[in-house]
């Protein structure tokens, strides 16, 4: 039976997002990376703090060795219930804050124009995100080659929407830790156990799990779903699952199950790095299942410029491209 969730959260039953006051189809309430409890899930790397009037979220942080704190927006990209308020709220902070930074959502609803009035220091794009329309048939865009790995691991493995997400953490954990060490993750891209528990119960989120009778469950991906759209979160397999390309039979359940549940687009994320490489298996990966692709940026802003020139003198780093620059290699 499903549970009773407040009005407007978003829950799982069946293929369907149902929300909990009968309606069917899009929450309207704030779900996702839009949700405060998504914040809240990367406290460990700062204080969450709300915007008010656009509804985002950022991580205050101390600055080492000063007294004074910046902010940053929650991993992996900046959501704003309203972005043309964006500008001012950024203008109340005044100067309890040194600077702010941000990736923008791929399906960003302003102009240039009006994101240079919210970060006039720095503005440039950062990577181009895979994206799909869901109002359109797979057959038409998937690729050969991804149709075809995801029908054999849909022949292997029973691939499934996971209709207990909280009963599922302890897999889900152990998943993400072959997948930290795998590619030796670190800082917030690691996620650490509490994190990924606490992002299962966000309202809007969405676990797909595949799995066989003998091994269990072998790969999950964890999407988020916002307004009309749901985003690749975090995705991870065990030896077993990159074996029977697992992520394959997932990506392509996600597609159907979140267009029968009446969304219009997915947004799969960037590949791998600051520039993607035609090398980078991650990006052929996502391309492979994108109907297009749309620009993010990275975004900056000084709000205490005399507290950012001192603090770059005492770094050295004057004149690094590195936005902060007193934080230059800090993910190094």
């Amino acid at each position: 039976m499903d549970r009773v969730l407040p009005k407007g959260q978003v829950e799982l039953a069946g293929r369907r997002l149902v929300m909990s006051n009968g309606g069917e189809g899009l929450a309207q309430s704030l779900s996702g990376y839009l949700h405060p409890a998504y914040a809240a899930s990367l406290a460990e790397f700062g204080r969450p703090r709300a915007l008010p009037r656009s509804g985002a979220w950022l991580l205050e942080r101390q600055i080492p060795a000063a007294e004074w704190r910046d902010a940053m927006a929650c991993y992996p990209l900046l959501a704003c219930r309203e972005w043309g308020a964006l500008a001012d709220d950024l203008d109340d902070l005044g100067g309890d804050l040194v600077a702010v930074s941000a990736v923008t959502d791929p399906f960003l609803p302003i102009r240039s124009g009006e994101l240079a009035r919210a970060f006039p220091d720095i503005l440039v794009p950062f990577k181009e995100h895979f994206i799909v329309d869901l109002s359109r048939r797979p057959v038409d865009y998937v690729s050969e080659h991804h149709r075809r790995y995801a029908r054999r691991a849909k022949r292997e493995l029973i691939v499934e929407p996971c209709t207990e997400p909280k009963r599922a953490a302890p897999a889900w954990q152990s998943l993400y830790a072959c997948l930290v060490r795998r590619h030796r993750l670190r800082g917030m891209r690691a996620f650490s156990p509490a994190a990924l528990a606490a992002q299962l119960e966000i309202p809007g989120a969405v676990l797909l799990q595949a799995r066989t009778e003998s091994h269990g469950v072998v790969g999950m991906t964890l999407w988020l779903v916002s307004e009309n759209r749901s985003y690749y979160h975090l995705g991870a397999c065990n030896d077993t699952g990159y074996k029977l390309r697992a992520l394959f039979g997932l990506f392509s359940v996600a597609i159907e199950y979140f267009a029968d549940s009446g969304l219009r687009w997915l947004g799969l994320g960037g590949g791998a790095g600051v520039e993607v490489s035609p090398m980078d298996g991650l990006a052929r990966f996502k391309r492979g299942w994108s109907t297009a692709t749309l620009p993010v940026y990275f975004c900056g802003r000084i709000l205490d410029p005399a507290s950012y020139r001192l603090l770059s003198e005492r770094t050295r780093s004057e004149g690094s491209r590195y936005f902060p620059s007193y934080r230059c290699g800090e993910f190094s």
